[in-house]
C-alpha cells in the first residue's frame, strides 16, 4: 500500500499540480484584472500574462467571464472600435468588487500561512535524515 502511494506521488507531475493551482486562481485573477478599468477579453488575457504569469487561451477566459457575468459580478458592453469589429468590454459591478476584496483577503491569509509553513523547506540547509 505504501509502495503504491509512493509510486502515485512519484508519477504526479509538478507541472500538473501547478496547472491546477493556477486554474483555481483564474476567477480571482480575471476579477482583479478589471479592478482599475474596463477591458475587453484579449486585453484581460494580455494583462494576466504581463502581471501574473498566467498564460490563457481565449477559450479559457470567455467561459469564466460569462460565468462571472451570470453571477452579477461583471457587466459587459459592446463598443464599436475605430478599426475592426466591435469589442465586448467587461467591468466589475459593486458586487464584483466586494467579492474580489473577500477573495483577496482569503488568498493573502492563506498564502501567508503557507509561506510560513514552507519557510523551513526553502531555507538552504541540509535535509534532516
Amino acid at each position: 500500500m505504501a509502495k503504491q502511494r509512493a509510486q502515485a506521488v512519484d508519477s504526479e507531475q509538478p507541472d500538473r499540480w501547478e496547472a491546477q493551482l493556477r486554474k483555481g486562481a483564474l476567477e480571482m485573477a480575471a476579477l482583479a484584472s478589471l479592478w482599475q478599468r474596463r477591458l475587453y477579453g484579449l486585453e484581460i488575457i494580455r494583462f494576466l500574462e504581463r502581471n501574473s504569469r498566467l498564460v490563457l487561451a481565449e477559450g479559457t477566459i470567455y467561459p469564466i467571464l460569462n460565468r462571472l457575468k451570470a453571477e452579477g459580478l461583471l457587466t459587459s458592453d459592446w463598443v464599436e472600435a475605430e478599426a475592426g469589429h466591435p469589442r465586448k468590454y467587461y467591468s466589475l459591478t459593486d458586487a464584483g468588487r466586494q467579492r474580489l476584496r473577500l477573495m483577496a483577503e482569503a488568498w493573502t491569509s492563506f498564502a501567508a500561512g503557507l509561506s510560513t509553513l514552507l519557510e523551513p523547506v526553502l531555507e538552504k540547509q541540509e535535509e534532516p535524515q
